[in-house]
């Protein structure tokens, strides 16, 4: 089974590099029907690849191929944390569906068959984190299914409150409908995005989603089910003539508390995949304000939410996988059971610190660059409100850094714990994906700025 998911996600990677290298200027658009008893001005099912699926294709996939490779070793028998001698193709089949699932959703022409994808990316998610199958792992589960497909309900609502007086499921048929209506549209799909993006208040499913193996959560907090929400603001944005300013302050006042409430919780964790989980929540804070400030006419902060996307995608995979690592060989990923690593597991160790590095925004490593162009965004509103979310932005950024400080210096230098004391980096399916994204977390702006650049300028922007 390992075999079959890898050789999917490897076509399906290779697939999404030639449509962004070959087509990512032009539209790809097929209509496959509807339903007879659904009428729509358009039809119901098709694909419709445009610059913003490009650029999530690119990130879905890349991501989602290096965790399946990653997993063939992970998911075994001699993980010393969970030792797995069953339940592999159970695993394989809801990784291989999720990537699937997220490809569907952002290749999706309407919100019709883009809501159908949503909820199969929750229902992933469900079966991913319930893997291990014991009481935690089953009450994870439930919660993040819980919590997302009440988010999901608000979407369906949203898009019978357009069809019902449009007649129509396309994207841009939002902009039909009178103002009273389209802010509610609005709002609904705003709620169902925040559910999904583990923005406050509900981002309580996503600490208690590791539960799950480490490489599923790599792809859940990386390439997957988090950046749907980021994607349905991001279309939702593009698609509209004029977005209401007052959801945009709100959403951009939604971004920072969640920024906050994430930090306040990194300094109590003793647990490194809680840790990046709330670090998830952080960046996820990131680019809402980014699209949020984007809303407000800021292009400069759309630029910064997107490549955000693009370079959170590889550091955050790199972190847990990274952490995967420690936990394979060492049996805990717990902060105060782990020291002198850096001797041990060279290489781990290395790309962790890369990882760290990146996902404060030191440069010039990729996330400094979107963190810039959102904080200069914020600055450049010419308002009370903008200095006040730079500042913020700019505070949070600083702290978090020195909060990923500690924790490297505390378990990559001192003498060895006892846990760590027979370590040694993994075996090379592992190994591989971990450096490959530890070199993408430097070099992915080089490819990622001139795509989201000329995302912007097919915007007219």
């Amino acid at each position: 089974m390992f075999l079959v998911a890898l050789f999917i996600s490897l076509a399906a990677m290779l697939g999404s590099l030639l449509i962004v290298v070959t087509r990512f200027n032009t539209v790809l658009a097929y209509s496959l029907g509807g339903l007879p008893w659904l009428a729509s001005r358009e039809p119901l099912f098709g694909i419709r690849i445009d610059r913003l699926s490009c650029l999530m294709l690119l990130v879905i996939t890349v991501v989602g191929f290096l965790v399946t490779l990653y997993s063939g070793k992970y998911i075994s028998r001699r993980n010393q944390e969970h030792p797995c001698s069953r339940g592999q193709a159970r695993y394989y089949f809801y990784l291989v569906l999720f990537i699937a699932a997220m490809v569907g959703l952002v290749i999706s022409p309407n919100f019709f068959q883009l809501f159908i994808f949503w909820e199969l990316t929750t229902l992933c998610s469900w079966g991913l984190i319930a893997f291990y199958g014991d009481a935690n792992a089953l009450r994870s589960a439930y919660k993040a299914l819980l919590i997302t497909h009440f988010g999901g309900l608000f979407l369906a609502a949203g898009i019978i409150i357009l069809y019902v007086n449009t007649g129509s499921f396309a994207f841009g048929a939002v902009n039909r409908l009178a103002p009273p209506a389209r802010d509610v549209v609005v709002v609904f799909l705003l709620i169902a995005a925040l559910a999904k993006a583990a923005q406050f208040p509900f981002f309580t499913w996503l600490p208690t989603a590791m539960a799950a193996p480490t490489p599923a959560s790599a792809y859940l907090h990386a390439a997957a089910m988090v950046i749907a929400g980021i994607y349905l603001v991001a279309r939702l944005l593009i698609s509209m003539d004029v977005f209401p300013s007052q959801l945009g302050l709100l959403l951009s006042g939604v971004a920072i508390v969640t920024m906050y409430v994430a930090l306040f919780f990194y300094f109590t964790q003793d647990d490194l995949k809680r840790l990046l989980a709330f670090s998830t929540i952080a960046n996820l804070g990131y680019m809402m304000l980014g699209l949020a400030m984007g809303a407000l006419g800021s292009t400069l902060a759309l630029r910064g939410a997107l490549l955000h996307l693009i370079g959170h995608s590889f550091t955050k995979s790199l972190l847990f996988l990274a952490v995967g690592c420690i936990s394979y060989v060492t049996g805990t990923h717990k902060i105060s059971d782990l020291a002198g690593l850096g001797r041990k597991m060279p290489l781990t160790s290395l790309a962790f610190v890369f990882g760290a590095l990146a996902i404060s925004g030191v440069p010039p490593f990729n996330m400094f660059w979107s963190k810039f162009f959102i904080i200069a965004a914020a600055f450049q509103l010419h308002s009370g409100w903008g200095w006040a979310l730079g500042l913020l932005a700019l505070a949070e950024s600083v702290a978090g850094f020195a909060w990923f400080l500690h924790v490297v210096h505390t378990i990559i230098f001192g003498t060895a714990s006892r846990w760590a004391a027979e370590a040694h980096d993994p075996p090379w399916s592992m190994t591989i994906p971990v450096l490959t994204l530890a070199g993408l977390s430097v070099l992915s702006t080089i490819f990622a700025l001139p795509l989201v650049d000329g995302l912007m300028r097919g915007l007219g922007r």
